[in-house]
């Protein structure tokens, strides 16, 4: 029998790490918690400790680094560097990653080897929804027992008659009872004997790179459907599809008080309205363009596209609490996606504003022919397509995915912001929320802005108050899915047919 003593050295820079418990429902199927691991290798023989690297755990966050062997010759396995991290946010949004990556592995003797082990789980979760992926797991290099092997996902060798080998294994599961939870569980490389084998007893078994991520939304309050402002000098109306008529009818008097029956037209937003925060330094360094790669994007029947080319996970964070913002809550959307992933640009427009901010890091600004705008922050690098006042089409890579800003250290995600044309009148705050727009585009589908809540300022100056969700209705219209997601004048359109129909006009 092999000595069970394995020499470890891991170089540990671990942050603040506290456990986070979001308060999910008992009979959850999925996550209960906001949480993630990250183990970079174990050995474990029966009736025996394992022997590993140690287990990462989040909240908030976690890495580690350095090269692995068992025994001290490494004879059953030896890594030669990994690096792992982990990180985890509780909250109305909450979000969680897992990571690890070992390079130069080497199993049994050399039986079974790889180039690199990379394992990925993500998982978030918001009000209105919940997502988990292994993102962007995979092995290169992999060679078992002297053949070449695709890094397939979910694969089983059988190792002669000694043993199996398990490749990038991975569950996910999410709940969309309330409070919505996701998670997700990967592995790269597992091996069980089922006989003795190189000194090993049967029942033994190696693991390379085991990655979970859990997310719970804490749920809030449903905000009052207010009243709505009195339409005059200095109150904002509530124009650009915040509200609709119930779906039992169309006539006048089963809207909402307040709601117009008609969008006013687009116009600037005044001197007083809020601006897009933080300080800001135009222009891009040359270091931080890289080469697009070519890529094929699925486009909706509008013309419209998912912003993030490859795997990414995201909730319903609109409206969550952010200190140091326009009014104090989140504009927009954080598509959690790993470092380096092209950002696309969701529809054909123009570039604006194209460089740093010290909230939104590396970023920019996109304005369709409509005139709505998109935002995108946190990049990492800029595609050679970047720059002030250059017209893209939908599907251009124009960035790659970091965690620049108030966001260096954090998980890497895209912040994604929707402002229609409507509502540019509200200066920063004339958003909508992304949630309903990137379930539809990652579906290549189209919604109308109705299906995204917004919000307009209190009478008082105050916090801004949500305004009644449509979301349901308007998703369940056939007349209304049908229509172009961000042509103005879509949903009007849509609601005077159905008007139309309840008065019995052909």
């Amino acid at each position: 029998m092999r000595s069970a003593r394995a020499t470890l050295v891991l170089a540990l820079a671990l942050g603040a790490v506290v456990a986070g418990v979001a308060g999910a429902a008992a009979d959850d199927p999925a996550a209960t918690t906001t949480a993630a691991t990250a183990l970079v290798a174990s050995v474990t023989l029966p009736g025996q400790p394992a022997s590993s690297t140690g287990q990462l755990e989040a909240p908030p966050t976690a890495s580690a680094g350095g090269p692995f062997s068992y025994p001290e010759d490494g004879s059953t396995l030896r890594i030669g560097a990994a690096t792992a991290s982990v990180t985890a946010q509780a909250g109305t949004s909450s979000s969680a990653e897992g990571t690890v990556r070992a390079i130069a592995v080497s199993l049994l003797g050399g039986e079974i080897v790889a180039d690199s082990v990379s394992v990925r789980s993500a998982a978030a979760a918001g009000v209105a929804g919940a997502t988990g992926d292994a993102g962007s797991s995979e092995i290169t290099g992999l060679v078992v027992l002297g053949q070449p092997v695709s890094g397939t996902a979910s694969a089983q060798i059988p190792l002669a008659d000694w043993g199996t080998l398990d490749v990038l294994t991975q569950t996910t599961s999410t709940s969309s009872a309330a409070p919505r939870s996701a998670e997700n569980v990967a592995t790269g490389l597992r091996v069980r004997l089922i006989s003795e084998h190189d000194g090993l007893p049967a029942g033994s078994e190696i693991l390379v790179g085991a990655t979970t991520a859990e997310a719970v939304a804490v749920p809030t309050p449903a905000a009052p459907i207010p009243h709505g402002p009195t339409v005059g000098p200095g109150t904002a109306p509530p124009s650009g599809g915040g509200t609709t008529a119930p779906s039992g009818g169309g006539s006048s008097a089963h809207r909402l008080p307040g709601q117009r029956t008609t969008p006013p037209p687009p116009r600037k937003p005044p001197p007083s309205a809020p601006r897009e925060p933080g300080h800001s330094i135009p222009g891009v360094p040359p270091e931080l363009v890289k080469p697009a790669p070519e890529v094929t994007a699925r486009l909706s029947q509008g013309g419209y596209v998912f912003p993030i080319y490859g795997p990414a996970a995201f909730g319903d964070t609109f409206g969550a609490f952010r200190g140091d913002v326009s009014g104090e809550w989140h504009h927009g959307e954080d598509i959690v996606a790993p470092r380096g992933t092209p950002i696309l640009a969701v529809a054909d427009g123009t570039l604006f504003s194209v460089g740093w901010n010290d909230l939104g890091g590396w970023r920019l600004w996109l304005r369709d022919g409509a005139g709505n705008e998109f935002y995108y922050a946190h990049l990492s690098a800029y595609a050679p397509l970047a720059a002030d006042g250059r017209t893209v089409k939908a599907g251009d890579v124009i960035g790659f995915v970091g965690n620049t800003g108030d966001a260096q250290g954090g998980i890497t995600h895209l912040h994604f912001e929707i402002h229609p044309v409507d509502l540019l009148y509200l200066g920063y705050d004339g958003a909508v929320a992304p949630y309903p727009f990137l379930i539809a585009w990652r579906r290549a589908g189209d919604v109308s802005f109705a299906s995204g809540r917004r919000y307009v300022p209190t009478r008082g100056g105050g916090a801004p108050v949500a305004l009644a969700r449509a979301g349901a209705i308007l998703l369940g219209s056939t007349d209304i899915s049908s229509e172009s997601g961000l042509v103005p004048g879509a949903l009007k359109r849509a609601l005077a047919t159905r008007e139309a129909r309840s008065n019995g006009t052909p």
